[in-house]
């Protein structure tokens, strides 16, 4: 009786997957600097990288555990989750303003002087070392760069667009299906959507492979690969996330009225669709159009 539960809150138990974890990326992260220069081969971070992955498998699947068969997730910890899962898209929003604003500086000015030419006063400087710091240089006072060939974004753009937007229509098919309990319509609606989020990733990969642009030495090129790459690297991220959720559905989990696991990855689904629709109307269409001259 002195250690009986009479509060609704979860006292989680002692994890070694947190440590784990950390220990799994610190090696992948040191396997990567090494292998980056040249200093070991990358073993170490291959195996980092598997470290993780079996630690986010084991641990995830002690929290679906303790939320579908051990009863800790009441309705005052759900609460707690939907918070922290708002909390965190909003971060995620904040980190893809990151890449907007440095997409948005270079192409409305293209032709802007660096505030500082590293130790050197501008004032004192050659005419060589400024040009060095001078968009112009790279971009001859325009967006695109003149000289940047570009995609057309009536063509596989819009239709990884379509297919996003397909997919968030699924997704919110297969959420209504769950909250009235038609359990067969909820695994069409959610298998479709995950097959969905894997076109569109084979898609970029196409894109990526025919874009007549490079990363290197390319305002344009990273700017265009930084936003569309993060972006797709969260739609891989949320593919799995749904995935993981058609698995535990087919094993008979989630209820009309317990399915948090599956909301929050429909919420994070919804969050990546927003965002290519910002980066299509930004970056495909108005970047796209040429003829931007900077101030």
């Amino acid at each position: 009786m002195a250690h009986a539960k009479n509060h609704d809150y979860h006292i989680l138990p002692p994890s070694p997957w947190p440590l784990l974890t950390s220990l799994s990326v610190l090696a992948t992260t040191m396997g990567f600097v090494f292998w980056h220069h040249e200093k070991i081969s990358g073993l170490l971070f291959g195996a980092g990288i598997i470290a993780i992955l079996a630690c986010l498998i084991a641990w995830w699947s002690d929290v679906t555990n303790e939320a579908e068969h051990q009863g800790d997730h009441t309705p005052v910890v759900q609460l707690h989750h939907r918070y922290g899962m708002v909390l965190f898209i909003a971060s995620e929003v904040m980190f893809f303003v990151a890449w907007f604003w440095a997409f948005f500086d270079a192409a409305l000015f293209p032709a802007e002087l660096a505030r500082t030419l590293g130790d050197t006063p501008i004032a004192s400087a050659d005419l060589g070392t400024i040009k060095q710091y001078l968009r112009t240089e790279f971009t001859k006072g325009v967006w695109p760069p003149e000289g940047t060939h570009v995609f057309n974004a009536w063509r596989l753009p819009l239709l990884n667009t379509l297919l996003l937007l397909l997919s968030g229509c699924t997704l919110t098919y297969a959420h209504h299906a769950l909250v009235h309990n038609q359990r067969k319509d909820f695994m069409w609606g959610l298998g479709i959507t995950v097959l969905l989020g894997l076109v569109f990733s084979a898609l970029q990969a196409v894109e990526y492979m025919v874009a007549p642009f490079a990363f290197k030495e390319s305002i344009y090129g990273a700017t265009f690969f930084l936003a569309t790459g993060f972006h797709g690297f969260h739609v891989v991220m949320g593919t799995t996330f749904l995935a993981v959720c058609f698995i535990r559905g087919a094993k008979g989990h989630f209820k009309p009225d317990h399915h948090f696991g599956f909301e929050a990855a429909a919420w994070y689904w919804h969050f990546v669709d927003v965002v290519w629709l910002f980066l299509f109307a930004a970056i495909y269409l108005w970047g796209n159009s040429g003829g931007i001259v900077g101030h």
